[in-house]
C-alpha cells in the first residue's frame, strides 16, 4: 500500500495519479545490472530519495528535503508511524508487510515510478539480506552494494579484510576459546534478538567457558553460535564512531562528524558505583544492545591520524570492491593511552549515529561546507552535484 502526502504528479501519471505496478509489469532478470540500465525510464528532473524506514532513516530524508527532494519511506506494518508523524520530511509511504517485500516485482515498480534512489542504512542490509541487495532489488543504489556484505566479521568478505588490505590496526582474532590467552570480547549474536548483540567480555579460556555457559543459562546467547561467533583481543581505551564521507563529485575523503555508542543494559551498569554493579551482576548480566548515541570531539592531534587512516581505507576497499567506497562510512575505534588507533568495527554506509546530527549539523562538516550539514544532507548534496556535473552513473550501483 502506497500512501502519498502530497498531490505531486507521479512520473509519467496525469493529474497526480499514483501509478499502481501490476507485480508482473516487468519480468526483471536476476542479475547483477549497470547503473545506465537502472535508470532508464527515470526522470532524472524528479528523482526521489528512499530509504527503509528504520535505523537511520530520518537523517535521509531530512537531508534529502534540505536539497529539494522527494522522499519514500519503506515502511513495514507497525512500525510505520514516525514516518507518517514527522511528514514534512516523507513524501511518500510505502506500506509493507515486511521490509523484505521491497523487492518483490509490484514494490520495486512502485519504487521505480517514483524515481526512487535508494540510500542503504544497516536496515537495509539486514532485513533485504545481501544476496537479494546484490541480485534481486533492481533499483539504483547510492554507494557500493556490494560493499556492504563486509561489515560481517565471517566468511570471505569481512570488514577483517579491508582493514588489513589498508594497513589499519585491528584486534586479534582468536580462532577458538583453546587460543585465548588474555582479555578477550566475544562477539556473537543475541540468543532471543537476533539482530542484537550477545557480546561479552572473558579475562581468558576457562573465563569465558564460564561465561558461556552462564549466559547461555540465562537466555543470552546460544552455545552453537560460537562456532560462527568472533573472538577479538580486548583493547582498552577511549571508544569513538568516526564518521566520513567518500566523495565522487568532488573527489575527496571528508571527516564529518564523531560520536559515541549508548547500549543498554551497558549504559545502566555505568552509572552505578562500583559495589552496586558487583552485586547487579548477579541478577542482570551485561548486555550491548545499541539504543543511542551522542556527540563526541577528539584531540586535534589526533585528526592528522584520522584523516589518514580514512584515506586508506578508501583506497583499499577500491582495490578490493571496485568501485570501493561511495559516500558515508564509519570507522569504530578506540584510542590507546599511547595515542595508538585500533578499528574494531566498520559500517560501509550511512551510520547509526550520524542522525544525532539532524537539523544542527555535525561538528566537522562546518570546517569543510562552510555551514554545519547532517550525513543525510551531505548525501543529497552529492546526489544534486552529481547531477550537475553529470556523474550520477557513478555514484550509484
Amino acid at each position: 500500500m502506497l500512501h502519498r502526502r502530497e498531490k505531486a504528479p507521479s512520473v509519467g501519471a496525469p493529474g497526480g495519479r499514483l501509478i499502481e505496478a501490476h507485480p508482473s509489469a516487468t519480468p526483471w532478470r536476476r542479475l547483477f545490472m549497470r547503473p545506465a540500465e537502472l535508470l532508464e525510464g527515470y526522470d532524472l528532473s524528479r528523482l526521489r530519495v528512499g530509504a527503509v524506514a528504520s535505523h537511520s532513516a530520518l537523517d535521509v530524508f531530512d537531508g534529502a528535503k534540505d536539497e529539494g527532494f522527494e522522499t519514500v519511506a519503506i515502511c513495514q506494518r507497525g512500525r510505520e508511524r514516525p514516518y507518517l508523524r514527522f511528514r514534512r520530511v516523507v513524501d511518500h509511504c510505502l506500506l509493507l508487510d515486511r521490509f523484505a517485500d521491497a523487492a518483490r516485482p509490484e514494490n520495486v515498480e512502485k519504487l521505480r515510478s517514483l524515481n526512487t534512489i535508494v540510500v542503504p542504512n544497516r536496515s537495509f542490509a539486514v532485513y533485504l539480506g545481501y544476496d537479494t541487495i546484490e541480485e534481486g532489488f533492481p533499483v539504483p543504489v547510492f554507494g557500493n552494494r556490494r560493499l556492504l556484505r563486509y561489515e560481517e566479521r565471517v566468511g570471505e568478505k569481512t570488514y577483517y579484510r579491508l582493514l588489513d588490505e589498508a594497513g589499519i590496526r585491528r584486534p586479534r582474532v582468536y580462532r577458538g576459546p583453546d587460543e585465548v590467552d588474555r582479555p578477550v570480547i566475544v562477539k556473537m549474536p543475541h540468543a532471543q534478538k537476533r539482530v542484537e548483540r550477545g557480546f561479552f567480555i572473558a579475562l581468558d579460556r576457562d573465563d569465558l567457558m564460564r561465561k558461556l555457559r552462564e549466559l547461555e543459562s540465562r537466555g543470552v546467547i546460544r552455545s552453537e553460535d560460537l562456532a560462527e561467533a568472533s573472538i577479538e583481543e580486548l583493547v582498552l581505551g577511549a571508544h569513538f564512531n568516526v564518521n566520513y564521507f567518500h566523495s565522487v563529485a568532488r573527489g575527496e575523503v571528508e571527516l564529518l562528524s564523531i560520536d559515541r555508542r549508548l547500549q543498554t543494559n551497558l549504559d545502566g551498569f555505568l552509572h552505578q558505583t562500583a559495589d552496586v554493579q558487583l552485586e547487579l551482576l548477579k541478577v542482570f548480566p551485561v548486555e550491548y544492545v545499541e539504543i543511542g548515541h551522542t556527540p563526541a570531539t577528539i584531540r586535534e592531534r589526533m585528526l592528522e591520524k584520522l584523516i589518514e587512516i580514512g584515506d586508506r581505507f578508501v583506497e583499499a576497499a577500491a582495490r578490493v570492491e571496485p568501485p570501493g567506497v561511495i559516500g558515508p562510512f564509519t570507522l569504530q575505534l578506540m584510542v590507546t593511552p599511547d595515542l595508538d588507533v585500533v578499528v574494531f568495527d566498520v559500517a560501509t554506509r550511512i551510520g547509526g549515529g550520524t542522525n544525532i546530527y539532524m537539523g544542527v549539523g555535525s561538528q566537522y562538516s562546518k570546517l569543510i561546507h562552510g555551514r554545519p550539514i547532517s550525513m543525510g544532507h551531505r548525501i543529497a548534496i552529492e546526489i544534486r552535484e552529481c547531477l550537475e556535473k553529470d556523474c550520477l552513473e557513478k555514484i550509484l550501483t
